[in-house]
């Protein structure tokens, strides 16, 4: 159901019908079996009660008439017995309870007693007077589920950021740039290397200290069923409103104010109520409003079209003056936001400096770009009609 958007879109509907209705026959077989079974144990828990009582029946009365056992005596043993019988019933039927519990309390308890690796350190350290100096030394990683024989996704990744500096990371689709980005806030470790911020292991502060000094913004805008006041101050709940109105205005996030209940108003599960663009915004404005020391974002305005954009980037310059910024970037407009460009390439960072030097001196770099551009330009022709198009192709020739 969640898919079925998805699903017309593509036509697969039928398809999708017919998957669904053989795995429901097969659910169907499986209940019909267990109700089967379940029958077959109540018959026996309240057959064999019945037969027990009718021939303790039987030998009581043939008892009573020989003399051996008296009325009363024989009407006191089946009122006690009928008192009973409930109790002993319903040990069989908590019996088949335990057993669905035990299948429950099973799934809960393989997803509880599994490992965290992040955790807080023993003995934290903390970073005093935070200025944003993040350093990546000799950084490695592979995900665990990774085959022996395949390299490291990352492999020795060496990029320092000064305080107040704007980094903006490129390379190609599955070089490991949103990876790279993730172990910045743990959300993954490092399997090698160490990711230091204001000199200090990451790995050694606090979780709650380093989310604090440290802000993500997602290419996928994940929002909560919750108001869009909620949702933007997710990372700093006690901001005030004119924090919260900064945020919005740097992320050209104003559409909220025209919201039936403005900033009260519910978004709906993972925001689902609101455009691609606006999700994206929103997430990007709930990142700003932090106010990190590091500002990481990845990729967040990959929704947006090129004015909206445009808008964004010349915002965001604001924040960014102050603050250490590590960017991926998908699109050329996005690399002129950073002071400085990285490159990375084959799990390293191949060249790092101004994005008109490396068009100089990195085949590569003017490979990635060129790549980015032309994928700007058809995002741009899919948003502009025949007359525009025909304009850009007369100024491109």
């Amino acid at each position: 159901m969640h898919g079925i958007r998805v699903l017309k879109a593509f036509g697969r509907g039928q398809y999708a019908l017919k998957n669904f209705a053989s795995r429901a026959e097969d659910l169907r077989g499986t209940e019909i079996e267990k109700a089967k079974a379940i029958a077959g144990i109540w018959l026996w828990l309240l057959l064999v009660p019945d037969v027990t009582f009718a021939l303790c029946l039987l030998a009581g009365v043939w008892l009573a008439a020989g003399g051996q056992l008296s009325v009363g005596q024989l009407v006191a043993f089946f009122a006690t017995a009928t008192v009973l019988r409930w109790p002993v019933e319903s040990i069989g039927f908590l019996l088949s309870m335990t057993f669905d519990t035990r299948t429950a309390a099973d799934r809960f308890f393989e997803v509880m007693d599994s490992p965290n690796t992040i955790v807080d350190p023993e003995h934290p350290k903390t970073v005093a007077n935070a200025r944003g100096r993040l350093v990546f030394d000799e950084v490695h990683f592979r995900y665990q589920d990774s085959p022996a024989q395949y390299a490291d996704l990352l492999d020795g990744v060496n990029l320092e950021l000064e305080p107040g500096e704007t980094m903006a990371l490129v390379g190609l689709t599955g070089s490991g740039k949103s990876t790279l980005t993730a172990l910045t806030t743990r959300l993954y470790d490092v399997t090698g290397g160490a990711i230091r911020l204001d000199g200090v292991d990451i790995r050694d502060l606090r979780l709650k200290e380093l989310r604090a000094h440290l802000s993500m913004a997602f290419e996928d805008a994940t929002l909560f069923s919750a108001s869009v006041r909620d949702n933007v101050l997710l990372g700093r709940p006690d901001a005030t409103e004119e924090d919260l109105a900064e945020a919005i205005d740097i992320a050209q996030s104003g559409f909220v104010y025209e919201l039936p209940d403005g900033l009260d108003t519910r978004v709906g599960e993972e925001g689902l109520s609101l455009s691609g663009g606006q999700r994206q915004r929103l997430a990007l404005a709930r990142a700003v409003a932090a106010k990190p020391e590091v500002l990481v974002l990845d990729d967040p305005l990959s929704a947006l079209d090129v004015d909206t954009e445009a808008l964004v980037e010349a915002a965001l310059r604001r924040v960014l003056a102050s603050t250490t910024g590590l960017i991926v970037a998908h699109r050329p407009s996005t690399v002129m936001l950073a002071d400085r460009v990285a490159l990375l390439e084959g799990g390293r960072i191949t060249a790092v400096g101004r994005h008109h030097d490396l068009l100089l001196s990195s085949d590569h770099y003017r490979f990635v770009i060129s790549s980015l551009e032309d994928e700007e330009r058809r995002e741009r022709n899919d948003a502009s009609g025949p007359a525009e198009l025909q304009l850009e192709e007369r100024a491109d020739a």
